[in-house]
Protein backbone atom coordinates (compact mmCIF):
# COMPACT_ATOMS: atom_id res chain seq x y z
CA UNK A 1 0.00 0.00 0.00
CA UNK A 2 1.68 3.13 -0.78
CA UNK A 3 2.23 5.87 2.10
CA UNK A 4 0.00 7.96 0.43
CA UNK A 5 -2.86 5.09 0.93
CA UNK A 6 -1.55 4.73 4.52
CA UNK A 7 -2.28 8.83 5.08
CA UNK A 8 -5.83 8.70 3.69
CA UNK A 9 -6.42 5.62 6.43
CA UNK A 10 -5.17 7.80 8.95
CA UNK A 11 -6.91 10.67 8.80
CA UNK A 12 -10.24 8.45 7.93
CA UNK A 13 -9.86 6.84 11.82
CA UNK A 14 -9.17 10.38 12.86
CA UNK A 15 -12.17 11.73 11.69
CA UNK A 16 -14.06 8.99 13.08
CA UNK A 17 -12.68 9.34 16.54
CA UNK A 18 -13.76 12.50 16.32
CA UNK A 19 -17.42 12.27 15.82
CA UNK A 20 -17.44 9.32 18.89
CA UNK A 21 -15.20 11.99 20.91
CA UNK A 22 -17.76 14.60 20.01
CA UNK A 23 -21.04 12.67 21.17
CA UNK A 24 -19.53 11.10 23.96
CA UNK A 25 -21.72 13.53 25.82
CA UNK A 26 -24.87 13.57 23.40
CA UNK A 27 -27.02 10.91 25.53
CA UNK A 28 -29.35 10.80 22.14
CA UNK A 29 -31.12 12.09 18.76
CA UNK A 30 -32.91 14.91 20.68
CA UNK A 31 -30.18 16.67 22.44
CA UNK A 32 -27.96 16.13 19.26
CA UNK A 33 -30.76 17.94 17.05
CA UNK A 34 -30.51 20.59 19.95
CA UNK A 35 -26.89 21.20 19.65
CA UNK A 36 -26.11 22.91 16.28
CA UNK A 37 -22.18 23.63 16.87
CA UNK A 38 -21.71 19.13 17.18
CA UNK A 39 -23.60 18.64 14.27
CA UNK A 40 -21.48 20.80 11.95
CA UNK A 41 -18.32 19.22 13.97
CA UNK A 42 -19.77 16.00 13.20
CA UNK A 43 -20.79 16.81 9.45
CA UNK A 44 -16.81 17.80 8.61
CA UNK A 45 -15.70 14.87 10.14
CA UNK A 46 -18.23 13.02 7.66
CA UNK A 47 -17.30 15.18 4.79
CA UNK A 48 -13.33 14.50 5.87
CA UNK A 49 -14.29 11.01 6.01
CA UNK A 50 -15.89 10.89 2.72
CA UNK A 51 -13.04 12.70 1.06
CA UNK A 52 -10.43 10.88 2.22
CA UNK A 53 -12.16 7.51 0.94
CA UNK A 54 -12.48 8.88 -2.42
CA UNK A 55 -8.93 9.94 -2.96
CA UNK A 56 -8.15 6.52 -1.32
CA UNK A 57 -10.31 4.96 -3.55
CA UNK A 58 -8.32 6.13 -6.49
CA UNK A 59 -4.94 5.53 -5.07
CA UNK A 60 -6.26 2.03 -4.60
CA UNK A 61 -9.04 1.08 -7.00
CA UNK A 62 -9.03 -2.73 -6.16
CA UNK A 63 -9.25 -2.28 -2.21
CA UNK A 64 -12.54 -3.64 -0.78
CA UNK A 65 -14.14 -1.12 1.31
CA UNK A 66 -18.12 -2.03 2.13
CA UNK A 67 -20.30 0.59 1.39
CA UNK A 68 -17.89 3.45 0.26
CA UNK A 69 -19.97 4.79 -2.51
CA UNK A 70 -22.66 5.91 -0.07
CA UNK A 71 -20.07 7.31 2.22
CA UNK A 72 -18.36 9.11 -0.50
CA UNK A 73 -22.17 10.09 -1.75
CA UNK A 74 -23.21 11.50 1.66
CA UNK A 75 -19.67 13.59 1.60
CA UNK A 76 -21.19 14.61 -1.75
CA UNK A 77 -24.48 15.58 0.05
CA UNK A 78 -23.11 17.17 2.94
CA UNK A 79 -21.05 19.84 0.50
CA UNK A 80 -22.98 20.21 -2.59
CA UNK A 81 -26.58 19.84 -0.97
CA UNK A 82 -25.96 20.93 2.90
CA UNK A 83 -30.04 22.09 2.95
CA UNK A 84 -31.16 18.71 2.63
CA UNK A 85 -29.22 17.02 5.48
CA UNK A 86 -31.96 14.98 7.73
CA UNK A 87 -29.88 14.88 11.51
CA UNK A 88 -31.76 11.77 12.15
CA UNK A 89 -29.80 10.14 9.22
CA UNK A 90 -26.57 11.74 10.75
CA UNK A 91 -27.68 10.21 13.83
CA UNK A 92 -28.02 7.03 12.53
CA UNK A 93 -25.03 6.85 10.75
CA UNK A 94 -23.18 7.87 13.82
CA UNK A 95 -24.89 5.14 15.77
CA UNK A 96 -25.04 2.11 13.34
CA UNK A 97 -22.39 2.77 10.78
CA UNK A 98 -19.27 4.58 11.59
CA UNK A 99 -18.57 1.27 13.72
CA UNK A 100 -18.20 -0.78 11.42
CA UNK A 101 -16.39 1.76 8.96
CA UNK A 102 -14.15 2.36 11.91
CA UNK A 103 -13.23 -1.54 12.07
CA UNK A 104 -12.73 -1.85 8.47
CA UNK A 105 -10.32 0.57 7.79
CA UNK A 106 -8.22 -0.09 11.06
CA UNK A 107 -8.02 -3.27 9.49
CA UNK A 108 -6.57 -2.29 6.51
CA UNK A 109 -4.42 0.29 8.35
CA UNK A 110 -2.52 -2.64 9.97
Amino acid sequence: MMEKSKKYLSDIIMAIDLIQNFVADTPDFDSYQNDLKTQSAIERQLAITGEALNKLKQLEPDLLIQNDRQVIGFRNRLIHAYDSIDNAIVWVIIKRHLPELQKEIQNLSE
